[in-house]
């Protein structure tokens, strides 16, 4: 073999190497609540869902897991599916429905088991919103327990840690339609803080208060122009 065509095999080599590492789709992990749910398809496959195959049409017309949002921006955005940690009623603080303890199922807790992501999107804040929060202070580090049962500590927290554990993944917080004016400024306030990429979502329709097969495309569509710019 010459050197002239060595090289040329060499140059060939590198050239394939480089497409198929080109090639590589990213992977994208969710961290969400009901609004992400679909029974089997969530993990740990403890965690509560809102839809199902079989749904009742009075909460929704969604019974295909192609409908939700998050399997449309997998699949037109051309990712990978990671790992996809909702539950629903979830909360981002500890605090839940009638002052009940969520922290076994507080965005908090399960952050950590995401896998090994490139992008997670996290969504929530709905139900600390429904479920009538408290906001708290803003505080951004040395957190204590008791903290964490108020909205804005366990918000800045929240995102403090996803940085910290998962340094090398896109974040983007997508922040639901209809919610209460001090939870959307508090988002808001603390995604600036940590420079965390902040959707707001609009025009979702909605039934029983969650996203239909409609609103589900609309939260599919802003996502991924959110991810393409």
């Amino acid at each position: 073999m010459t050197k002239k065509t060595f090289y040329l095999a060499l140059l060939s080599l590198l050239l394939g190497a480089a497409g198929i590492h080109a090639q590589v789709r990213q992977t994208v992990a969710i961290l969400g609540d009901s609004y992400s749910t679909f029974e089997g398809y969530i993990y740990p496959d403890t965690n509560e869902s809102w839809y199902f195959v079989k749904n009742n049409p009075k909460q929704t017309d969604l019974n295909d897991v192609r409908d939700t949002w998050w399997w449309r921006v997998v699949k037109e955005g051309g990712y990978k599916l990671g790992v996809n940690n909702s539950y629903s009623g979830a909360t981002i603080c500890y605090t839940g429905y009638n002052d009940a303890d969520y922290s076994p199922r507080s965005f908090i807790t399960r952050l950590p088991q995401l896998g090994t992501p490139d992008i997670i999107l996290i969504f929530g804040g709905t139900n600390d919103s429904w479920a009538g929060a408290q906001m708290g202070e803003y505080k951004y580090g040395d957190w204590k327990r008791a903290d964490l049962y108020f909205f804005r500590p366990a918000m800045a927290k929240l995102l403090d840690d996803a940085q910290k554990r998962y340094p090398n993944a896109r974040l983007l917080f997508l922040l639901n339609s209809e919610l209460r004016d001090e939870v959307n400024s508090s988002v808001r306030t603390i995604c600036k803080h940590y420079g965390v990429s902040l959707l707001e979502l609009k025009d979702v329709d909605k039934l029983a208060g969650h996203p239909t097969v409609k609103g589900m495309e609309s939260i599919s569509r802003q996502v991924l122009k959110a991810l393409q710019q």
